[in-house]
């Protein structure tokens, strides 16, 4: 910005010069007599841009600033015309106009040019400032904004771990009575579960084959207490098949949760289907089970999963997602699709 007005004024202040080549010698004399032109308007417009326009202007005094400013134009444009006067009648010698009406429309004129190009001065001050402003404002309410969404994603993240860790804990409290053996086995495989969730939660990004391997691992888990009568069905891509795409960590555990938490039952038939499919760019989770929703005494969780998934969503990919959920007869059906970031 000082580059811009160093340039710009060195331009205006260098301007007699242009019109000096093929003479011999530089008319120093005129070049005097102009440099006051200038300095009028720098005047002009450094008055406003460092003092009017934020005491008078930006504080909605409007009558104040138009009055001041119409007050020290008339100022410089005097300071002008006796200027040129001291050059015209003392240093170039030259005898002052005569008084008759004639000349007066010419000077009319003059003034009137100089005061119309000191008041578009003044409004190219009040045009940049406003402008800079504008940007400055629009600067800070996006790193503003920035601060509050990294705050509420950062807030969604420290309520996911014990989200997901509280409904772990139930699914193994419930396999110890099942078989303690089984249950021991399970607690392992939550300590491998959880150093991905305290430590890979906090990156923005992981890339999707280490995100599945998690969904395996947790899958895996859940199925040590599942009841005969469950059908579970899994399909996720291979490794090798979902290289090449980063995704939000811990994105799609709230679906598998919830399917597991409410579509299993431990006196009747059930199922839970996954599947996870990706293209270039997309990743799309399906997860069908059957219902059986939890009694007002047993709602541990209280729907917060569902809540702050699709917070986490709005948040991480606006306008790059889908999410739908719901219940058709006997059937809960959750898809979702996401537009991920390639590696």
């Amino acid at each position: 910005m000082i580059a811009i007005h160093i340039i710009g004024w060195g331009v205006i202040i260098g301007f007699p010069l242009l019109f000096t080549q093929g003479r011999q010698s530089i008319d120093w004399v005129g070049y005097a007599r102009y440099s006051l032109v200038p300095l009028g308007f720098m005047v002009v417009f450094y008055a406003n841009y460092f003092s009017l326009i934020e005491r008078l202007l930006f504080r909605h005094k409007t009558l104040a600033f138009i009055l001041t400013n119409a007050v020290l134009i008339c100022a410089v444009v005097l300071l002008w015309h006796m200027w040129f006067e001291f050059f015209r009648v003392v240093v170039e010698g030259e005898m002052p106009p005569p008084q008759g009406p004639g000349p007066r429309m010419p000077m009319a004129g003059f003034i009137l040019r100089d005061v119309l190009l000191l008041g578009l001065t003044a409004a190219l001050s009040v045009a940049i400032r406003v402008t800079g402003n504008w940007y400055r404002a629009e600067t800070e309410r996006r790193q503003a904004e920035q601060a509050r969404t990294q705050a509420e994603l950062q807030n969604l993240k420290n309520q996911l771990n014990p989200h997901f860790l509280f409904n772990t804990l139930n699914n193994i409290y419930a396999l110890i009575a099942i078989s303690p053996e089984r249950a021991q086995e399970a607690v392992l495989q939550l300590s491998g579960l959880m150093r991905h969730v305290l430590y890979d939660k906090n990156q923005d990004e992981v890339p999707l084959e280490q995100e599945l391997a998690f969904m395996r691992s947790y899958i895996d888990l859940m199925s040590l207490r599942l009841p005969a009568m469950v059908e579970l069905q899994v399909a996720l891509p291979a490794e090798a098949e979902a290289k090449g795409l980063k995704v939000a960590p811990l994105l799609f555990i709230t679906l598998v949760e919830n399917a597991f938490k409410h579509g299993v039952s431990a006196d009747a038939p059930s199922f839970v289907h996954i599947e996870l499919e990706r293209d270039a760019s997309w990743v799309k989770c399906r997860i069908e089970n059957s219902y059986f929703p939890k009694q007002d005494n047993d709602r541990s969780g209280s729907g917060i999963g569902l809540e702050n998934l699709r917070r986490r969503l709005g948040l991480l990919y606006p306008g790059r997602y889908t999410l739908s959920t719901g219940r058709t007869g006997g059937r809960y059906v959750a898809e979702m699709t996401v537009n991920c970031r390639n590696v």
